[in-house]
């Protein structure tokens, strides 16, 4: 049974109220939280301020995405705020070692994203020293993209370099997620599944939810 993680960058911002009261009555089981600088990625969502209401309207895990540039200038900011789990990207980090014990030191989990273009070989020196890997599987900075089917190939890949090392390294895929495809998706490996669009655009959320849970 897959981790289901509802970007919240789909959510109504009218009334989130309302939204995140839906997703802690439902069978979600992280917030998904896409921050966005318009450097890294063409788009600005939102920072440390707005994690921190998320924060503060939940119980469950706050899954914080950084699609930013000089990560490590603001990890201590997304550790205060709340985040649980913090994602990089490898493509934002020069230093990327380093980045990760930055992260395990400020006490949150330590993921790494990979846009489309990246190949997941180039994790195999700090795979061990992380709890997850979000492979984007649409290119990062809006929602609503197509699935990137060429994604399969890289889940099924990565999940083998996982099994083989004997680790617990989450496989978390960010981008196009549907209930067409999720089963496919989970099939080849991965266990966390962002849903942005397919839940809060759909006529009943709770009910996708639950759908994609029992994937």
């Amino acid at each position: 049974m897959p981790i289901v993680a509802p970007s919240l960058l789909s959510a109504n911002y009218i009334n989130l109220q309302a939204d995140c009261d839906m997703l802690n009555a439902s069978e979600a089981d992280w917030y998904h939280l896409d921050v966005m600088d318009g450097r890294f990625v063409p788009n600005i969502s939102f920072g440390p301020m707005i994690i921190e209401f998320f924060r503060k309207a939940t119980t469950k895990v706050c899954d914080v995405h950084l699609m930013i540039e000089e990560p490590e200038k603001y990890a201590e900011a997304f550790q205060k705020a709340g985040a649980d789990i913090l994602t990089v990207h490898y493509e934002a980090c020069t230093h990327l070692h380093r980045n990760i014990q930055q992260i395990k030191g400020l006490g949150m989990k330590a993921g790494i994203a990979l846009n489309p273009h990246t190949p997941v070989s180039l994790l195999k020196d700090v795979l061990a020293d992380i709890d997850m890997v979000c492979l984007m599987s649409v290119n990062p900075g809006f929602g609503g993209q197509a699935f990137i089917p060429q994604t399969l190939n890289k889940i099924k890949e990565l999940r083998n370099m996982i099994d083989e090392k004997g680790l617990k390294v989450d496989i978390e895929i960010d981008g196009g997620v549907t209930l067409a495809n999720a089963k496919s998706i989970v099939d080849a490996g991965a266990t966390v599944l962002v849903a942005g669009n397919t839940v809060f655009k759909a006529p009943n959320p709770t009910e996708m939810i639950s759908l994609l849970k029992k994937i």
